[in-house]
């Protein structure tokens, strides 16, 4: 199927991703949303007045995030613009993106705002009183490691649903090494040329503001803690669980930053694309649900789902770009779809460039567009998997691009 709404092409944005703890670590991160959007707005010359919607998305609460997407489009000049503020752990920038087009489909609104975005850095300590406790006391949740270190289900963590999965399926720790090797080789391509591929939708060096928004503490040349691996320090690393195959090596690591994109009806996506010629049609939405600590497994039916939407297949696909927090996601991906396992993920991933949960699949689907353009057209599919064995996935089409 087709959609009504479109994006414009060049509407969109994203922050370098920095590792936990590195540079973006002390920065609000609905705050440091708000803040990058104002400058990209305006470098784009595009009127906030102009969104009569928004859709924000996390996965890491802050200081006043009850007050969500308005409060969001109220600090960059937005203020008519409402709308939800959207959990879907690393399936929301799927999720967000699918909330804005939903409403302009129902005519709802014209033009929406996209923004996702998240620090996993010093997440919050959460205290939950219980007057029924022992004298009283409550209960206490550390809320990025403990939840990343349980599915309150089944009581694993996300690294045993990756190992269930290895194991189910016969995959090894050398197999999960080659793709990592082969991701950063290419994530280097981002690279060549003074990093010209980021810079179609990254301002470069980035300016990371102090808490205050007042002053400039340091500047960023691009993502920030991307591992530089090697055949031989890759082999040397031993499963980070007894009897297992993922090594640190194979999955991604924590970050923070924050993306968007603007989707609109198609009349509007003309005016405010960077090249008119260009159009950005999305065609189909997934959403599965694996068994129960088989997260890894779910971005399959995810993909097959928007596929079927689209009436396409997957050897339509000129693009394909998958959330990868362990590299045996491409490698089960790839075996049980036919997808081309070494030329996925071109010019990076999430397993590369970190995990910074909601705005993560948003970066995904800018760089599916982006890829798409430089080969001249076509069609592009992402897909990622999320805490809670679910897994989103998106159809786009590129035409007019030379």
């Amino acid at each position: 199927m087709s959609y009504k709404a479109e994006i414009p092409y060049g509407a969109y944005w994203s922050t370098p991703f920095a590792r936990w703890q590195g540079s973006f670590a002390n920065l609000h991160s609905i705050e440091f949303a708000a803040h990058v959007a104002k400058h990209e707005l305006a470098k784009r010359k595009i009127d906030p007045k102009a969104f009569d919607y928004g859709a924000l998305g996390f996965s890491v609460p802050q200081k006043h995030s009850f007050y969500g997407l308005p409060w969001l489009t109220g600090l960059i000049g937005a203020g008519q613009a409402g709308g939800p503020t959207l959990m879907q752990a690393c399936a929301t920038g799927v999720r967000t993106l699918l909330a804005a087009v939903q409403e302009i489909e129902v005519s709802l609104c014209s033009t929406a705002l996209v923004i996702n975005c998240d620090r996993t850095s010093n997440g919050p300590h959460l205290y939950y009183p219980n007057p029924k406790g022992p004298g009283g006391t409550g209960g206490a949740e550390d809320w990025v490691m403990d939840n990343f270190g349980c599915d309150p289900l089944g009581r694993h963590s996300m690294l045993q649903t990756a190992e269930n999965v290895a194991k189910k399926h016969g995959i090894g720790t050398a197999e999960q090494h080659e793709v990592v090797l082969r991701r950063e080789a290419q994530y280097r391509e981002a690279l060549a040329n003074d990093a010209a591929f980021l810079k179609r939708f990254m301002t470069l060096p980035f300016d990371v503001p102090a808490p205050n928004y007042k002053k400039t503490l340091v500047t960023l040349a691009g993502d920030e803690g991307i591992n530089q691996s090697t055949a031989e320090g890759l082999a040397k690393l031993k499963p980070v669980m007894d009897g297992g195959t993922v090594t640190f090596g194979c999955q991604t690591h924590p970050a923070d930053g924050n993306a968007a994109l603007i989707v609109t009806t198609r009349e509007k996506a003309r005016e405010l694309s960077a090249d008119p010629k260009i159009a950005i049609r999305l065609h189909g939405f997934g959403l599965a649900r694996a068994a129960l600590a088989h997260m890894p497994e779910a971005t399959v039916p995810a993909a097959q789902q928007a596929l079927a939407q689209a009436g396409k297949a997957v050897k339509d696909m000129a693009v394909i770009k998958t959330h990868n927090p362990f590299a045996l996601n491409d490698i089960f991906f790839a075996r049980q779809t036919g997808a081309d396992l070494m030329s996925m993920n071109n010019y990076g991933c999430s397993l590369v460039w970190g995990h910074p949960q909601a705005p993560m699949g948003t970066r995904a689907i800018i760089e599916v567009i982006e890829e798409l353009a430089l080969r001249g057209g076509g069609w592009g599919l992402f897909t990622g998997c999320a805490a809670g064995d679910t897994a989103m996935a998106v159809i786009l089409e590129v035409t007019g691009a030379k």
